[in-house]
């Protein structure tokens, strides 16, 4: 089984050669992500029953990527926690408030890579710090590339897409309800996505 549940084909010949993913030598640099063409987004199973999807309007954010070895790849990553938007305003005021975010207290959370590897495939995996609340802990990202392209405007972009998966009440992000039919209002595990486009320098 492959990142991101991809099984192996079972009838290959036993002399396929491996996948090597693209050649990234010509984009190694320093990149800046582009809020305007990014998201940050996350969803959270509600009720038992749904899935409310929100994100973070407000970032900032840098890649330096190495494609000789990726090994040497970094990013960052700063959140701005009150530009939380989830279609609904009484929604979003209460994960600002102290019951969530807290963000009068914790304006932002933020992501520092600590690892970074080649997978194979156009596939890698980032692991670094992510802080909320104060309080960090390791967070690994499986990214896919996207691709490369020089936009109208004379700019090279590169464009990544990410998954990942936390427990919210590693975080301190413990408020809940119960519910009259067990469980609880609000899950725990909360899923991660990013779609990224950055802009080298």
């Amino acid at each position: 089984m492959g990142i991101f549940g991809r099984k192996e084909s079972t009838t290959a010949p036993a002399t396929a050669p491996a996948t090597v993913g693209p050649d990234l030598t010509a984009l190694t640099g320093d990149y800046t992500i582009d809020p305007a063409h990014t998201t940050i987004g996350f969803v959270a199973r509600h009720a038992m029953v749904t899935n409310v999807k929100g994100s973070f309007l407000d970032f900032t954010g840098a890649l330096h990527l190495d494609g000789e070895d990726p090994a040497k790849s970094t990013a960052t990553l700063d959140v701005r926690m009150d530009s939380v938007e989830t279609g609904n305003a009484d929604r979003d005021g209460h994960l600002k408030s102290a019951d969530f975010f807290k963000t009068d207290e914790f304006p932002a959370m933020t992501f520092r890579s600590t690892e970074a590897e080649a997978l194979g495939g156009g596939e890698y995996r980032i692991t670094g710090d992510l802080s909320i609340l104060g309080v960090t802990k390791p967070l690994t990202i499986d990214l896919e590339f996207n691709g490369s392209a020089k936009d109208p405007f004379g700019n090279e972009r590169v464009g990544f897409e990410g998954k990942a998966e936390i427990l919210r009440s590693e975080w301190g992000l413990t408020w809940n309800a119960a519910l009259e039919t067990g469980g609880f209002l609000v899950s725990d595990k909360i899923k991660l996505n990013f779609d990224i486009s950055a802009i080298k320098q």
